[in-house]
């Protein structure tokens, strides 16, 4: 509860004038970047970038997870770097919010939110006109064929959606990762704006 209170503030205050968000949304990264003694998850020594980085070339190299680098999720983000961001994003978030996690389970189900391996822009027959409905079903169904996930990655994955998906995430871990995926998405939508008027 007091992580979502924690940014909910920041985008119902920011959320209609595009600079201010971005703005918003880069100082709370650098703000949760610079925390220090906050709870040690892994090597505390590592940037949140650092073991995302390790945890990435894992998947890659056992799985379809390469793949993800084809399709694009917002603007020009491809699903490869947004999955990447969100997981440093949720490191972030649980670091300085000093929550106790599995960081493990948060990282992998972070980087496999988005594990549905299509491209979901191109949609000539209306198949993708539910994306954001659905998506998350079909990550679990590819996650669950290529790795044995744990109880939290599974939560992670198929409620990241929230409240689209209308059962909130059951764990700390999926909580973060849910709303890290909201940060990034919305700095990713709005520089794709941005981009767009320029």
């Amino acid at each position: 509860l007091e992580i979502r209170q924690y940014y909910c503030g920041f985008f119902v205050q920011f959320a209609t004038k595009s600079d201010c968000a971005i703005l918003a949304l880069d100082l709370i990264s650098v703000s949760l970047t610079k925390v220090k003694g906050a709870n040690a998850m892994g090597n505390s020594e590592l940037t949140p970038e650092q073991i995302v980085r390790k945890a990435a070339d894992k998947l890659e190299y056992e799985s379809r997870y390469s793949m993800t680098k084809e399709f694009i999720q917002h603007g020009s983000v491809s699903v490869y770097a947004h999955c990447l961001s969100v997981a440093a994003e949720s490191i972030r978030i649980a670091r300085a919010m000093k929550l106790d996690v599995d960081i493990d389970s948060l990282v992998r189900g972070a980087l496999l939110h988005d594990y549905f391996l299509y491209d979901w822009h191109d949609n000539p027959d209306g198949r993708h006109n539910v994306h954001g409905f659905t998506h998350p079903y079909t990550a679990l169904k590819n996650a669950k064929q290529d790795f044995d996930l744990t109880k939290k990655e599974c939560d992670i994955i198929v409620h990241h959606m929230f409240p689209l998906v209308p059962i909130p995430p059951m764990s700390r871990e999926a909580w973060i990762v849910c709303l890290a995926d909201k940060i990034c998405a919305t700095k990713e939508t709005i520089m794709m704006r941005k981009a767009q008027t320029a």
